[in-house]
């Protein structure tokens, strides 16, 4: 672990942490380290944001960081990744909800977990999780909201796939800001994930990883 680039990440340092990266980069130090090393500083931000220390906009400003270094690293590791793949999951922050650094680390980590990730994006159209899960057909979806209004849209979403006839064949995940195990009753998905750390452990545990 590279604690001088996990730091630099965690305290929002951008444009140091992001020299640093091209400069291991070009040291020739493994790309699948340094986004490990990431993994761990947004692990370090999601706990500093718990206790009161971050808020939203620190949030931003870490996705933000994370976005550059995946700019500079990803782009190194596409050969050859596919066949490596441990499984797909299908991610999207539901309609009405225009939230997205939750769902852009929780991506961002289930990615250098090595899993194939479809990112819809933000207030996504139920019809878009449907067509989008018929075409890509993901093990796991991941229903991303911050407001209270993404409650129904969550249930509304997993009725729909229920009544398209997928929702036997796969797994579904909540998060975001409001959700809670209550919301996750409510809208009837199979779990709820607190963060993305959380996130992934529940695709390794349905997936068989």
């Amino acid at each position: 672990m590279n604690q001088n680039l996990v730091n630099l990440m965690a305290d929002l340092k951008e444009e140091e942490a992001l020299a640093l990266v091209r400069e291991l980069i070009q040291g020739e130090t493994n790309p699948l380290d340094i986004l490990d090393d990431a993994r761990s500083a947004m692990e370090l931000v999601g706990k500093r944001f718990e206790t009161g220390e971050y808020f939203i906009p620190d949030l931003l400003m870490a996705g933000e960081i994370l976005k550059g270094l995946s700019a500079i690293v990803k782009p190194l590791l596409e050969a050859g990744q596919a066949d490596r793949k441990k499984g797909k999951v299908m991610i999207g922050t539901v309609a009405g909800d225009i939230h997205d650094i939750g769902k852009d680390i929780v991506t961002f980590m289930l990615e250098v977990s090595g899993f194939d990730v479809l990112d819809l994006g933000i207030d996504v159209p139920i019809s878009v999780f449907i067509e989008k899960a018929r075409e890509f057909n993901p093990q796991v979806v991941g229903l991303s909201g911050f407001l209270t209004l993404a409650f129904d849209s969550m249930k509304k979403t997993v009725e729909a796939l229920e009544e398209a006839g997928l929702r036997d064949s796969l797994k579904i995940m909540i998060g975001g800001g409001q959700m809670d195990e209550e919301v996750r009753r409510y809208a009837r998905a199979d779990a709820y994930g607190k963060d993305a750390v959380a996130a992934v452990n529940l695709c390794r545990q349905w997936i068989g990883v």
